[in-house]
C-alpha cells in the first residue's frame, strides 16, 4: 500500500514530487524518499524514516533538483520501518527503483542474486526487483527489455519505476495488480499510485491495465501490454480540485469529512431520483434489462464496506425479498464456491482498487456467470473500469485513513439498489414513496446529527482511561455497532468488539465489569423493547452505558447510564445517520489519547496488496 509518484519534464520536478508524495502518504508513512538524475545521469537521493515532513525538512536542509526522478511514501512490508528499508533503492550507483506491491517469490531471487555475488543492503523485496533488473542491463543495457524480461521472473502483485542512471531520459513503469496511473501534460509527463497525487500538475490520465509497461520521456509516452505489443489505453479527465487536501479550519481530515457527509449525501442522491422516483440508469445503461433477471445477490467486501454489505443484505431481503449473501473478499476469493445461476454480485470499495475486492471480481468475471456491480467512490478506478455496471458514490476524495463520508454514500447506494429490485418483487408503492422522500431528507437530518457532537466529546471522557470496550446492537443497528467498534480500534487504539444484544447470554457477559464501557444502539424500532431487555441484563454486572436511542424513548440517564437522544427517523432509513454518532465518538476518544487521528498506526488507506 506504498504510494509511487514520478515526473519527467523541463522543469525542476522536485516540488512536484513532493507534493505527490504529501497527497498519497493516505497510503503509507512509515518512511519516504525521493530521487532525481541531473543530466549527466549523476544520481541525487534523500530518504527518511517517519511520514514525509521529515523528508520536506532534509529537502529544505539539502535541495535536491532534476528534470526526472521518482519518489516514495512507504507502509512497511517487508523489513522494519527505517532509512535503509526506505525507497527509492539504488543497485550498483545505476538502477533506481520504487515499489508497491508483494514479490512472493523474492527470497528465491534474493538467493539466486546472492550466489552471483550481490550485497542486499535492505530487508525489502523490492531491492530484488532492481538487482535483477541490474543483472540484465550488464548484459543488453537497455531498460526497457531489462523490465520486460524482470517482469516475467515476479510472482506477486506490484507495481513500479525504475531509473537507469546510464540513461538519464526516461522512466519505466510497470504494473501487474495495485495500479499506476500517468498523468499527461505539455511535453511533461508524470507517474503515480493514485491520480490525486498529480492533480496539481496534469488534467488527463491514462491509466495500465495488468502487464503494462510504460515507457515515460519528455516525448510521450510508450505503452506495452504483457505480450510485448504496443497498445494505447483510454484517456480520462479529472477536473482540478482546489481543496481535496485542505483540512480547512478543521484540526483533522476525519473531522471534516465527517462533518462533509450532508454534502456527499446529497452529491450520492443528485442526478439518482427524479420525480418522486430512482433512475435506474445510475447503475449504468442496461441496468434494468439485468436487473429483470435476478434471482439472488452476493455482496463481497472489505473492512468498512464489508459492514456496508451488511446492511444492505438486510434492506434487500428486508424491502427487495431478495435472496442475499455478504462475504469477505479475502474469504470469498479462495474458498470452494458454488456460483448460482442469475445472481448478481456486489462489489463495495472506496477506492476501487482494494485488492482483495479486485482480486474476487476478476475471479467471477471469468466463468462468466452473474452480473458484475460496483459501487465505488473514484470514477477511473481498476474496479470501475472492469466491472459491468457502476454506482459512483458521492463521497469525494477522503484522505483520513479511517472512512467516514464513503461509509454512508456506500450505504445510499445499497439503499437504492434494494429499491430498484423490490419495485421488481411488490415492494409497496406508497411506502417507496414515503422511503425515497426521507432519503432526500437526509442531508438535513445528517446536519441534525451532527449538531450533537459537543455532547459526544463530553461522553468521550469515559474512554480515557479505558482499555477495552463493547458495541451492541440488533437488526439493522448490529452492522452499525460493528462499525463502531472498528472506528474506535482503528484510531484510538481501545480495543472494542460488537455483538448482536441477543447474543449476550452467549459469550460476551462475561466480559462486563465496570472497567468496560458498552455502547449500545437503542433507536425506537421494531426490536427495540427487546434491546431493552438487553440492557438490564448488563446493567445487572455492573457496566457502564453510553445510549443512543431516539428521542422520546423513555431511557433516561443516571447512575452509570449515559444517554444521548437522537432525532427519529425510519427503521429503514436509520443505519445511515445513527452511524455518525459512533464516528464522532471515536474521533473525540483518539483525540483525548493522542493518537494519529488521520495516519493511525500500522495502517493505510487504500489496501493494494493482500
Amino acid at each position: 500500500m506504498c504510494g509511487i509518484v514520478g515526473a519527467v519534464a523541463k522543469r525542476n520536478i522536485v516540488p512536484v514530487l513532493l507534493d505527490g508524495l504529501k497527497r498519497l502518504e493516505y497510503r503509507g508513512y512509515d518512511s519516504s524518499g525521493l530521487a532525481v538524475l541531473t543530466d549527466k545521469g549523476v544520481i541525487e537521493r534523500h530518504r527518511a524514516e517517519g511520514k514525509v515532513a521529515m523528508l520536506q525538512a532534509l529537502l529544505e536542509e539539502a535541495p535536491l533538483a532534476g528534470h526526472i526522478g521518482i519518489a516514495h511514501t512507504r507502509w512497511a512490508t517487508h523489513g522494519i520501518p527505517s532509512e535503509r528499508n526506505a525507497h527509492p533503492h539504488i543497485v550498483n550507483e545505476r538502477v533506481i527503483l520504487v515499489h508497491n506491491g508483494i514479490i512472493e517469490n523474492y527470497q528465491a531471487l534474493r538467493d539466486n542474486l546472492i550466489t552471483v555475488g550481490y550485497q542486499f543492503s535492505s530487508e525489502t523485496d523490492s531491492e530484488v526487483i532492481a538487482a535483477f533488473i541490474n543483472e540484465l542491463l550488464n548484459q543488453n543495457n537497455d531498460l526497457l527489455s531489462a523490465v520486460q524480461e524482470t517482469a516475467q521472473h515476479l510472482e506477486g502483485a506490484y507495481a513500479f519505476c525504475v531509473m537507469d542512471a546510464a540513461d538519464p531520459t526516461r522512466i519505466v513503469g510497470v504494473r501487474s495488480g495495485p495500479p499506476l496511473a500517468i498523468g499527461l501534460g505539455e511535453q511533461e509527463y508524470f507517474l503515480a499510485s493514485d491520480a490525486l497525487a498529480l492533480q496539481r500538475v496534469a488534467e488527463k490520465f491514462m491509466y495500465l491495465e495488468d502487464g503494462d509497461i510504460a515507457e515515460v520521456t519528455h516525448q510521450g509516452v510508450k505503452l506495452l501490454n504483457k505480450q510485448g505489443e504496443i497498445v494505447q489505453r483510454q484517456v480520462y479527465h479529472r477536473a482540478y480540485q482546489q481543496d481535496t487536501v485542505d483540512k480547512n479550519g478543521y484540526r483533522h481530515f476525519m473531522l471534516k469529512e465527517i462533518f462533509e457527509q450532508p454534502d456527499a449525501m446529497q452529491e450520492t442522491l443528485i442526478g439518482r431520483l427524479h420525480h418522486g422516483g430512482i433512475l435506474e440508469q445510475a447503475f449504468g445503461a442496461n441496468a434494468s434489462a439485468c436487473f429483470d433477471t435476478i434471482k439472488q445477490v452476493q455482496i463481497i467486501a472489505c473492512g468498512t464496506s464489508f459492514h456496508a454489505g451488511l446492511v444492505g443484505r438486510l434492506w434487500l431481503e428486508g424491502l427487495a425479498h431478495i435472496p442475499c449473501q455478504v462475504e469477505i473478499a479475502s474469504e470469498f476469493r479462495y474458498r470452494q464456491k458454488v456460483l448460482l445461476p442469475d445472481t448478481l454480485y456486489v462489489f463495495i470499495s472506496q477506492s476501487g482498487e482494494t485488492a482483495d475486492t479486485l482480486a474476487a471480481l476478476r475471479n467471477i468475471k471469468a466463468t462468466e456467470q452473474g452480473a458484475l456491480l460496483a459501487i465505488c467512490n473514484v470514477p477511473d478506478s481498476s474496479l470501475v473500469r472492469e466491472s459491468q455496471h457502476v454506482f459512483l458514490t458521492g463521497a469525494g476524495p477522503e484522505i483520513g485513513v479511517c472512512s467516514t463520508k464513503a461509509f454512508t454514500t456506500q450505504l445510499a447506494a445499497l439503499f437504492l439498489l434494494a429499491m430498484v429490485l423490490g419495485r421488481r418483487r411488490g415492494l409497496d408503492k406508497v411506502k417507496e414513496q414515503a422511503l425515497l422522500k426521507e432519503l432526500v431528507e437526509l442531508p438535513e437530518v445528517m446536519k441534525i446529527f451532527l449538531s450533537k457532537a459537543a455532547h459526544i466529546e463530553k461522553m468521550a471522557k469515559l474512554f480515557g482511561n479505558k482499555a477495552h470496550a463493547l458495541f451492541l446492537g440488533r437488526g439493522l443497528q448490529f452492522p452499525i455497532a460493528l462499525e463502531g467498534a472498528l472506528k474506535l480500534k482503528e484510531i484510538s487504539y481501545i480495543h472494542a468488539e460488537a455483538y448482536a444484544a441477543g447474543e449476550l447470554k452467549h459469550g460476551p457477559l462475561a466480559l462486563v465489569d465496570k472497567k468496560m464501557p458498552i455502547v449500545v444502539m437503542a433507536p425506537k424500532d421494531s426490536l427495540f423493547e427487546k434491546l431493552k431487555s438487553n440492557i438490564q441484563e448488563v446493567r445487572a454486572r455492573g457496566g457502564e452505558f453510553i445510549v443512543f436511542t431516539t428521542e422520546g424513548s423513555g431511557i433516561t440517564s443516571e447512575h452509570n447510564l449515559h444517554v444521548l437522544e437522537l432525532p427519529e427517523v425510519s427503521e429503514w432509513i436509520a443505519p445511515i445517520v445513527s452511524v455518525i454518532p459512533l464516528q464522532l465518538l471515536a474521533y473525540y476518544v483518539a483525540v483525548l489519547k493522542g493518537t494519529d487521528v488521520d495516519q493511525p498506526r500500522n495502517l493505510a488507506k487504500s489496501v493494494t496488496v493482500e
